[in-house]
């Protein structure tokens, strides 16, 4: 919901889990602290213990002496674009600067830029930590880093310890922290090692004075992380690494409103969750701490801070990095790739893989805040049955809330909810209604169940006082769960569960989750201190970490809500899906709007309060891409936007991306225009239905890629990068989108436009509309759209007619996808025929994949109730093996087969020996269509001559 509140407007394991991991960790602390020292130390580069190098395979560090050590005419003499900030904290006179031992420079911004090279900088022999006591151990490295004289930030930690574990050939993870006070860490699980990797990507060295650790890749000795740029600082509440970049290009960082690619020239990306409608420059909902770079010859490496503070990354031109954070300590996971897939995968392998959503959560979803009654919201369902558009799961908003409290709904408008819910049961739809988490705390004990049982249990977060902050949301006066206390997330469950007793909702919308606060801190303000008033404020809306959300000196089970602001709406994800699994007993279907790294194990996420605009539909196709690359592949914008008036063209071209949304959800404000699919003419409700279509035409192929991105770590919605990284040419391009390998889209983003140009890698691209599904499915079929003949592409810009009811797809030579007829619910939908589209390289081959369960049920993988069939197409023949078969997927019927690329028209077909009479063959698009009647689940054999 949006910008109605304030400002417009919402991996752990189960708690208990992470106190077990916090205690693990101090074990860990005590063994690497028992091992012995190094006996030798040497100037600049350290040369390492001769075993730790002594084979390639033993991998890991290297010490030469510095290459690249500064040599400069004089201290200052440091070009613009290699300037580190000497003040980051404050603007400071050139006496200020010069006190705190930097240069002073003035320059100028660059155009169109709010940053600019600082005028106060570090000079390269400013103070830093130097390295003591390398000391191999059996996971890799240890050290001790000490600092002679306190920086001009406030209770600098003088002696840290570094911990470096070679964890994998591929991941490299290092942590710096204080050695002598337990900090706070994030409490996320991670993969633990108790070995080093035998053979590695990459080398790692240590410099001594100042101390920096630098990784290189070994195939070409490219430097991927270097923190000897700039000084390390490990203050109380100020936390700053800064390295070189190998290259500009650069994405992640998330979450804010712009292109995929990040601008490297001095731009500063804040990471503080915040309830404010997307806005180019601000910090948004989530917080991802994350980077992948693009290095020449396509090969690509990843950089994570596990670190849940409020953080800042300055980005500039050299190119360079530099992460500041509040506090906790550093911990960096770097992963080598060494392409781009394999970065997100490993990536994933650290943070967690994304959970399988059930089957009915890929329909269409409908929502409005301003559906007042169940007669609204079943009039709605009614028109959109009869007006012949696919509608699988219905929400509402606050409406149905009683007094707009949690667990609650009104009498008046919402007297039979619960057999409104049942009847959308019965027509095959489920249900999801929006979750706050802020609890009223208004009304007389006794009023309210929720609130009185929370304040019994002690579930929500406390002020320095011991009492529940009180802060403002939609109920007026409210407290809020702490969802990191094993007793919150039992309450959660409690009450969600007694609630779906008497509506028996399907899903969990959570909003309102940063959390969201309409008054800075809470009723009461803020206490004066450090954590409410740091040394070091990064550039958060509002100026302050308290805006628009609670006190950060709050205190949760865990920590302060200093350290797990960032972490909140993750927490309650994790709560609702575990809520969601005891009440219902199948797959949990969550929707989030604040996430954190490993969101994507417990819930999707929508892109928050967009407006209604053709920006902000352009700009939905690279958030959608960046939480693909983030683990987080249930993602969407609300389709035709959510504040502001929509228009039709707006809607149709929304409604037509939206289709390829992994997560496709119309949704608007109380204050706009309706913008349900049935208000538009003839010809918008046409082409919207069409796109509808489509879409539930793939989600056979949609499901199976979930499949891979919860079994496997990929991407559902990619960017062309990911599929094509040796081609430079496609690491711009995010206003197309793939799904998985073989679809490539290209949608309309601009009004008034009946041509698209999009660019197509290198490979032959087959138009979709040569496959012909609609006519398996309930729906009317759409008037026939002319098929374009193949693009024969060498990496090259193509443009392509797009009326207005057209949007582009292609399914890529080398690539067979399973579809399905389309219906008006998944339900539905599930009982239709199948075809398979087949897209023959000029080799004449083809492989796809199917998956198929009773696509809601926990625990297929383990049990085997699944049937996953591979589909393989050489020599004029098509056959599919069957991996493994059981359940509903052995009974699922094939119909037709579309191959597309056949040369020449075949003499004769045959399918499992048995001649095709009525196969029909177009020379002009050279595809042909077989009829078949088979059985996915069981072999068979389809051949041409």
């Amino acid at each position: 919901m949006g910008l109605r509140r304030p400002s417009c407007p919402r991996p752990l394991l189960a708690v208990c889990a992470l106190l077990s991991l916090v205690t693990a960790a101090l074990l860990g602390h005590v063994l690497l602290n028992s091992l012995t020292l190094v006996p030798q130390e040497l100037h600049g580069f350290f040369q390492a213990p001769e075993e730790m190098f002594r084979a390639p395979q033993q991998g890991a560090s290297s010490l030469r002496p510095q290459a690249h050590a500064r040599a400069a005419p004089t201290q200052c003499d440091v070009p613009p674009n290699r300037r580190f900030d000497c003040a980051p904290d404050k603007a400071i006179t050139r006496e200020q600067c010069e006190a705190r031992g930097c240069c002073y420079a003035p320059v100028g911004r660059p155009r169109g830029s709010q940053m600019g090279p600082p005028w106060c900088f570090f000079p390269p022999s400013y103070p830093s930590y130097k390295l003591g006591n390398l000391t191999t151990t059996d996971t890799g490295y240890t050290a001790s880093l000490t600092r002679a004289a306190p920086t001009f930030f406030p209770k600098d930690i003088m002696t840290l310890r570094l911990d470096v574990l070679v964890e994998t050939e591929s991941r490299l993870h290092f942590t710096i922290k204080d050695p002598a006070n337990r900090r706070y860490e994030v409490p996320l699980e991670t993969p633990r090692v108790h070995s080093r990797a035998p053979s590695t990507l990459y080398s790692v060295d240590f410099s001594q004075d100042p101390f920096g650790v630098v990784v290189r890749r070994k195939l070409d000795g490219r430097v991927l992380l270097d923190t000897t740029v700039a000084p390390l600082f490990f203050a109380d509440q100020f936390l700053q690494l800064s390295t070189s970049l190998p290259s500009q290009y650069i994405t992640g960082l998330a979450e804010h409103l712009g292109p995929l690619l990040l601008n490297t020239n001095w731009t500063k990306i804040t990471l503080w969750n915040r309830d404010i409608a997307p806005t180019p420059g601000v910090n948004l909902y989530g917080s991802h701490p994350f980077y992948l770079v693009l290095e020449d010859g396509g090969l690509a490496h990843g950089v994570f801070l596990l670190n849940s503070n409020a953080l800042d990354v300055v980005l500039q031109p050299s190119p360079a990095l530099s992460w500041r954070s509040t506090g906790g300590i550093l911990d960096v996971y770097v992963f080598l790739g060494p392409e781009p897939k394999s970065v997100v995968q490993q990536y994933l392998d650290v943070v967690g893989r994304p959970f399988m959503p059930p089957y009915w959560g890929l329909g269409f979803h409908l929502c409005r805040w301003g559906y007042s009654s169940t007669a609204v919201t079943r009039q709605v369902v009614e028109k959109m049955t009869r007006a012949g558009f696919p509608l699988d799961v219905q929400w509402n908003d606050l409406d149905y809330m009683d007094a707009r409290r949690d667990f609650t709904f009104n009498k008046d408008g919402f007297g039979d909810f619960p057999a409104m819910v049942r009847d959308l049961h019965q027509g095959g739809r489920r249900y999801v209604m929006i979750v706050d988490p802020a609890i009223s705390s208004s009304g007389p004990p006794g009023s309210y169940r929720p609130y009185d049982e929370g304040l019994r249990r002690g579930v929500f977060i406390t002020n320095e006082t011991g009492q529940p902050l009180i802060g403002k949301v939609w109920p007026g006066p409210t407290a809020f769960p702490d969802f990191t206390n094993p007793e919150a997330l039992d309450w959660w469950q409690d009450m969600v569960a007694e609630f779906h007793a008497q509506v028996p909702f399907d899903g969990m919308w959570i909003d309102m989750n940063e959390p969201s606060n309409f008054v800075k801190g809470s009723v009461d303000g803020c206490p004066d201190s450090d954590l409410e008033n740091p040394p070091y404020v990064p550039g958060v809306v509002g100026g302050t970490l308290r805006a628009a959300t609670i006190c950060a000196s709050s205190r949760q089970f865990l920590s302060t809500h200093y350290d797990l602001h960032n972490m909140y709406g993750l927490t309650e994800a994790l709560a609702s899906h575990r809520a969601l699994v005891k009440a219902r007993g199948t797959r949990p279907f969550v929707i989030s709007r604040s996430t954190f790294a490993g969101h994507g194990q417990y819930a999707g996420h929508w892109t928050g309060d967009v407006w209604s605009s053709w920006e902000q539909l352009s700009s939905s196709v690279p958030e959608t891409l960046l939480f693909n690359l983030l683990g987080v592949p249930l993602v969407g914008a609300d389709v035709c936007g959510f504040l502001g008036n929509t228009t039709e063209e707006l809607c149709v071209r929304w409604t037509q991306l939206g289709a390829f949304y992994p997560f496709m959800r119309n949704h608007n404000d109380l204050h706009s225009l309706p913008q349900e699919p049935y208000r538009f003419s003839e010809q918008a409700q046409r082409a919207m239905r069409t796109a509808l279509g489509l879409r539930y035409a793939l989600l056979p192929h949609l499901y199976t890629l979930f499949l891979r991105a919860h079994a496997r770590g990929d991407t559902v919605a990619r960017p062309l990068f990911l599929e094509f990284p040796e081609d430079p040419r496609t690491w711009t391009v995010d206003r197309q989108l793939l799904w998985g390998e073989a679809l490539l889209i290209t949608p309309v983003l601009e009004a008034g436009k009946v041509e698209v140009t999009g660019y197509f890698p290198s490979g032959t691209w087959y138009d979709l509309q040569a496959v012909p599904v609609a006519a398996l499915g309930s729906l009317p079929s759409p008037p026939p759209a002319p098929v374009r003949s193949a693009i024969h592409s060498e990496g090259q810009w193509v443009s392509l007619p797009a009326p207005l009811d057209t949007i582009n797809v292609h399914l890529r030579a080398g690539h067979i996808i399973p579809l399905q007829g389309p219906a008006l619910t998944t339900a539905e939908s599930r009982k239709q025929p199948m075809a398979l589209a087949v897209a023959l390289t000029p080799r004449g081959e083809a492989r796809g994949e199917l998956f198929w369960d009773d696509g809601e049920s926990l625990g297929v993988l383990e049990r085997g109730a699944y049937t996953q069939v591979v589909f393989q197409a050489r020599n004029n023949t098509i056959v599919n093996q069957l991996v493994h078969v059981s359940g509903e997927g052995a009974g699922l019927q094939l119909r037709k087969v579309t191959v597309l690329g056949v040369a020449s028209a075949p003499q004769q077909v045959l399918s499992n020996g048995v001649p095709v009479l009525d196969f029909t063959y177009s020379p002009d698009t050279q595809t042909l269509d077989i009829p078949v009647s088979l059985t996915m689940g069981q072999q068979f054999l389809i051949s041409w001559s």
